[in-house]
């Protein structure tokens, strides 16, 4: 797994990514089949096939579903097209950044209750939400802090015990009101191609490894079973396109 994993991230080097339209051609298929894992971890109405159209078309054919879940899908092609955008200006991973993934994603999908309560898209929570069997989450009125303090000790050296730090501890803090995983996850991935990294989906039907790593780090601040649960998922997420490469250079 470990020569595997090296060379998807030295085949992805190899491409020298350095425009947003590059980026694209490179992911190709893969902003789909991200959204469409990322969506399904939280929302089992989502679905590729609903996915693909609104990605590739912005709109769906013969939809039944709730209206929730179809703005749940249509965000997420927002979000990619923010993230495109951001890479081509390299724009730093912050605050700002973080908060507008977070409000596209779930633009026009929070509840009445959560507006009665003052809570916005785009925004930090206001009121206390957990996540997980432990139950993790700051209190509202430290997150900012937390956050800037996340953000200060993104670790240096390899992208990927970097991003699973990231993304361990923004799931621990559980900033906002909903959409805390779509927007780690999204933001993971941000800061993985901006440090010369695949990005990596985390597929759905994985999702209890997923969840069990998270928890190593709640329980005992450990980042080893994320970073080790990341290294199969961007072998999983590359393998067809490095099968491709090698065949190639036979």
């Amino acid at each position: 797994m470990q020569e595997r994993y090296e060379k998807v991230v030295a085949l992805w080097q190899s491409w020298n990514i350095t425009t947003d339209a590059q980026l694209a051609q490179a992911l190709n298929g893969h902003s789909i089949a991200f959204a469409y894992h990322s969506g399904k971890i939280e929302n089992e109405r989502i679905t590729y096939n609903d996915t693909r159209e609104i990605f590739e078309r912005d709109g769906v054919t013969s939809y039944t579903g709730d209206l929730r879940t179809l703005f749940e899908i249509r965000n997420a092609r927002e979000a990619n097209e923010l993230f495109l955008r951001a890479f081509q200006e390299r724009r730093p991973l912050n605050e700002a950044l973080i908060q507008e993934f977070q409000g596209l994603l779930t633009q026009n999908t929070y509840d009445t209750r959560r507006y009665q309560l003052g809570e916005r898209p785009g925004t930090y929570k206001c009121h206390d939400y957990v996540t997980g069997r432990e139950e993790v989450g700051a209190a509202p009125e430290d997150v900012a802090e937390e956050m800037a303090e996340l953000l200060a000790d993104i670790p240096e050296g390899k992208a990927l015990t970097a991003a699973a730090y990231f993304h361990a501890k923004f799931e621990n803090i559980h900033p906002f009101a909903d959409g805390n995983g779509r927007a780690g996850r999204l933001t993971m991935n941000y800061f993985l191609v901006t440090h010369g990294h695949p990005p990596i989906t985390i597929h759905e039907e994985d999702r209890k490894e997923y969840y069990s790593a998270l928890e190593a780090w709640d329980t005992r601040q450990e980042v080893k079973p994320l970073c080790v649960f990341l290294r199969e998922q961007t072998v999983k997420t590359w393998g067809r396109q490095l099968e491709r490469a090698e065949k190639k250079r036979l």
